[in-house]
């Protein structure tokens, strides 16, 4: 299993509270220590699996808006954005459990030309404040279809970091990663409000993958 580059600090850490712990289960409990290991022998390998990698065919976009990352469909409604498009938009809200595969990923191919990162608060991501309160980073693109389309990462009550490499100026390919957020936390989309949405709240996606909504050439 491919791990992701983020996943390096964490899993040294995460590898010598494991051997500390067990070796101290081993020495004061004996005959009981698997009480202790097995226990912790499973959050270290849940570890291992937030970090993963999946293999996924990545196609070529012009007018589809595609899952930025895997997880379910909590919010779709209309709101103003008030930070770049500074108007009305459709919200499109995806949250992600600590279970999910965490890479970020462009929802639409273009251009990037705007990118700010917020400090913040860091209420629980499913609450509808945490897009304007929390800990996040914003992007926009000038997609290929002329729309501008924002995004942003929002840190939740457990994850405390975000990762985004992208700059203003660069390409963006639809499907391809820009980021990570370690452990819970959501990607708000905001698109035109002539955008036909297709998923639906309650819906499961899967990053780079499925289609979400598509824009009007």
């Amino acid at each position: 299993m491919k791990l992701h580059r983020e996943s390096k600090g964490t899993i040294v850490v995460a590898t010598l509270i494991f051997a500390v712990l067990s070796f101290l289960a081993v020495y004061f409990l004996e005959l009981w220590a698997l009480v202790v290991i097995i226990p912790l022998l499973i959050i270290y390998a849940l570890v291992f699996w937030f970090f993963r990698v999946p293999n996924r065919d990545i196609e070529d976009h012009t007018e589809n808006v595609i899952a930025p990352v895997d997880g379910k469909v909590v919010m779709i409604k209309e709101v103003d954005e008030d930070e770049f498009i500074k108007g009305k938009a459709i919200q499109v809200s995806i949250f992600m459990s600590p279970l999910n595969v965490h890479i970020c990923r462009y929802p639409v191919s273009g251009k990037v030309v705007y990118k700010k990162y917020h400090p913040g608060k860091y209420l629980v991501a499913w609450h509808e404040k945490s897009s304007t309160e929390n800990e996040r980073t914003t992007v926009a693109v000038e997609s290929l279809t002329n729309h501008q389309v924002v995004f942003r990462q929002i840190a939740g009550y457990v994850a405390r970091r975000i990762v985004f490499s992208c700059n203003e100026g660069d390409s963006a390919k639809a499907g391809h990663e820009f980021g990570f957020i370690k452990f819970g936390s959501r990607m708000d989309v905001f698109l035109p409000l002539d955008t036909e949405i297709i998923c639906k709240i309650g819906d499961k996606t899967k990053g780079g993958v499925d289609i979400i909504a598509r824009m009007k050439t």
